[in-house]
C-alpha cells in the first residue's frame, strides 16, 4: 500500500493513538495490581483472625480497616471502569479489525495495517 497515502495516514494515526494509550494503560494496570494485592492481603488477615467468627460481619469489617478500605477502593475502581481502561488498546485494535475486515484488511495490536490477499472472483 505504498501508493495509498490515505492508508499510510490512517495507519500512522492508529499506531500513534494506540501508542498514546500505552502509558495510561500501564498506570491503570499498576493501580489495579496494587489495590488487588492489598485487598487479597487484607482478606487473608481478615479470614485468619479468630475474632472474625465471633463478632458480627460489620464489627469484623470495622476491626479490619485495611481490608475494608481496599475492598471499597477495588469495587469503586471497577464501577469507574478500570476493567476497560487496562485493556483499552486491545479494545481499539479489536474494533478496528472488525471494521477493516470489510475492506479485506486487519491490524496488529500496535495498529500496523495488514493487507490480506484479494479473493479471486470467478
Amino acid at each position: 500500500y505504498s501508493s495509498c497515502p490515505d492508508l499510510k495516514a490512517f495507519e500512522r494515526r492508529l499506531t500513534e493513538y494506540i501508542a498514546c494509550l500505552q502509558p495510561a494503560t500501564g498506570r491503570w494496570r499498576m493501580i489495579l495490581i496494587v489495590v488487588s494485592v492489598c485487598t487479597a492481603t487484607g482478606a487473608w488477615n481478615w479470614l485468619i483472625d479468630p475474632e472474625t467468627q465471633k463478632v458480627s460481619f460489620f464489627t469484623s469489617l470495622w476491626n479490619h480497616p485495611f481490608f475494608t478500605i481496599s475492598c471499597i477502593t477495588l469495587i469503586g475502581l471497577f464501577f469507574a471502569g478500570i476493567h476497560k481502561r487496562v485493556v483499552a488498546p486491545s479494545i481499539i485494535a479489536a474494533r478496528c479489525r472488525t471494521v477493516l475486515a470489510e475492506y479485506n484488511m486487519s491490524c496488529d495490536d500496535t495498529g500496523k495495517l495488514i493487507l490480506k490477499p484479494r479473493p479471486h472472483v470467478q
